[in-house]
C-alpha cells in the first residue's frame, strides 16, 4: 500500500473494554487482542555511504475499535511525513514508525503508553490522540522523557498537569465557542441567536463558550437543550416561533442531520452553525440538501477543504492509497515538527534532546504555524471556519 519503502516496527498492544465517551476527544471501543493496525514493509538495502543509525517514530491513537477511521487518518499523516523526510535522503538517519493501539481510550492508552516507552529506539511520539486517553498516558511519557505531541486532544486541562514532554498542535476547546462567536459577529451580524445544545459535557462547555463571547459583542440570544433522542420537529417549531436569524447547535452530526432537515420542513431560512462535532462528511449524507450552507467550526484542518493543502493531498494519496481527513493534516504537521528537530541534533539525537529542543521549534505547517509556549499550547489558536457546499465541505473563513 506504501508508495516508498518505509518500515513500520509494530508494538502488540492488548486492550480491554472500553466505556464510551461522548466527543471526538473520547472514544468507544470492544475488547480486542490486536496488533495495532498497518503492514511492515521490508527496508531499502543501503547504499553506499547511506545513514547507518534507525530512529523510530511513535504513533498512538485507535487503530481498532468504532474510533478506527480517526486513528487511521492520523496515522496515515505520519507515514506521509517519514516517508518524504527518507525520500529526501538528506538525513544523517533513516526514519521508521512504531504503532501503538490505544482504541482511543483511557483504560487501554497507559498500555499502548509503555509499548512505546519502553522501545529505546523511539525518540518521539505523535499522540494520544484523544484527551482522556492522553491524559492517562502522559505520565507515562514524562516519566520517560519522552516527547509526544497530540495531533488532536483538546481538553483544556492537558497543559495544567505538569507534564513535562506534552505539546499539541491544536487550540483547546476553550477557543472554539469564542472564535465561533467571533466570526458570528464579524461576518454573519445576527440580530438574534437560537443557541441549543444537548446536554452533553461537550456540548455544554461549547454552547457556553459561544454564549458568554456573544455577551460580550451585544448579541441577543435564546438558550435551549434538547434531548439527543428527542423530537427535533417540535424543536423546529419552537426555533420558527422565536425566529431567530442564526441557528448554533453545540452537539453531533447525527442530531444535527435531523435538526437541519427539521427546520427545512418548517420553512426557516436562516443561517445554521455547528462546532467540530458535527464536522463530518456523514452530516452532508445524513441531511443532504437540509445540509446545503451549514457553517462548521473546528480547531482541525480538512486538508480537502482548503485549496493551498493539494500538495499535501496529493502525497498522502501517494502513500496511504487513499485521501486524508480530519486530523490527517495536524499529524503530518506534527510529525514535520519532530523531524525538524531531529535533523538539528543529528544522528546524535536522544530523547532529553529531542524533548528539549522541541519547546524551540518554529515551523510553517499545512495547518498553522508551529511554535509553542510554555507548558505545550501552539501559539497559532485559529479556529477554522467550513460550510457545506455543494454537497462539500469548503473552508471559508477562519477566527481566534
Amino acid at each position: 500500500m506504501l508508495a516508498l519503502a518505509l518500515v513500520t516496527t509494530l508494538a502488540v498492544v492488548l486492550t480491554k473494554d472500553a466505556d464510551g465517551n461522548d466527543d471526538a476527544d473520547g472514544g468507544t471501543g470492544p475488547a480486542v487482542a490486536t496488533a495495532p493496525h498497518g503492514q511492515a514493509t521490508a527496508p531499502v538495502s543501503p547504499s553506499a555511504g547511506a545513514p547507518t543509525r534507525t530512529i523510530t517514530i511513535g504513533f498512538q491513537g485507535p487503530l481498532s475499535g468504532d474510533n478506527q477511521p480517526l486513528g487511521d487518518n492520523a496515522v496515515g499523516g505520519v507515514k506521509t511525513a517519514i516517508e518524504e523526510a527518507n525520500a529526501r535522503g538528506n538525513l544523517p538517519f533513516t526514519l521508521r514508525l512504531a504503532t501503538s493501539d490505544d482504541l482511543g481510550h483511557p483504560d487501554t492508552a497507559p498500555l499502548a503508553a509503555n509499548a512505546l516507552a519502553a522501545n529505546p529506539d523511539v525518540l518521539a511520539v505523535v499522540g494520544p490522540m484523544f484527551s482522556g486517553a492522553t491524559q492517562a498516558s502522559e505520565p507515562l511519557y514524562s516519566g520517560a522523557g519522552l516527547l509526544s505531541v497530540s495531533p488532536s486532544a483538546s481538553s483544556p486541562i492537558l497543559t495544567t498537569q505538569g507534564f513535562s514532554t506534552f505539546y499539541r498542535v491544536v487550540p483547546t476547546d476553550a477557543a472554539q465557542g469564542p472564535a465561533a462567536a467571533a466570526y458570528v459577529a464579524r461576518v454573519l451580524r445576527p440580530g438574534k441567536v437560537y443557541s441549543l445544545d444537548d446536554g452533553l459535557d461537550y456540548s455544554v462547555g461549547l454552547g457556553r463558550g459561544f454564549e458568554l463571547a456573544l455577551l460580550s459583542s451585544d448579541i441577543s440570544f435564546v438558550h435551549d437543550r434538547i434531548d439527543p433522542a428527542g423530537d427535533f420537529s417540535a424543536e423546529a417549531g419552537k426555533i420558527m416561533a422565536a425566529n431567530p436569524d442564526l441557528v448554533f447547535y453545540a452537539g453531533y452530526y447525527p442530531e444535527l442531520a435531523l435538526l437541519a432537515k427539521a427546520l427545512q420542513d418548517k420553512g426557516y431560512t436562516g443561517k445554521l452553525m455547528s462546532g467540530d462535532g458535527s464536522l463530518d462528511p456523514a452530516y452532508i449524507s445524513l441531511a443532504g440538501a437540509a445540509a446545503e450552507g451549514t457553517l462548521l467550526t473546528c480547531g482541525c484542518l480538512l486538508p480537502s477543504g482548503d485549496p493551498n493543502a493539494k500538495s499535501f493531498v496529493t502525497s498522502y494519496q501517494k502513500v496511504n492509497g487513499t485521501g486524508p481527513g480530519t486530523y490527517s493534516a495536524e499529524a503530518y504537521d506534527a510529525t514535520n515538527a519532530i523531524i525538524k528537530v531531529l535533523s538539528g541534533l543529528g544522528a546524535d539525537a536522544t530523547r532529553a534532546s529531542v524533548a528539549a529542543a522541541f519547546a524551540r521549534v518554529d515551523l510553517q505547517g499545512i495547518t498553522r504555524h508551529l511554535a509553542f509556549q510554555p507548558g505545550g499550547e501552539v501559539v497559532d489558536g485559529r479556529i477554522f471556519i467550513y460550510q457545506a457546499r455543494s454537497g462539500n465541505l469548503t473552508m471559508v473563513d477562519s477566527a481566534s
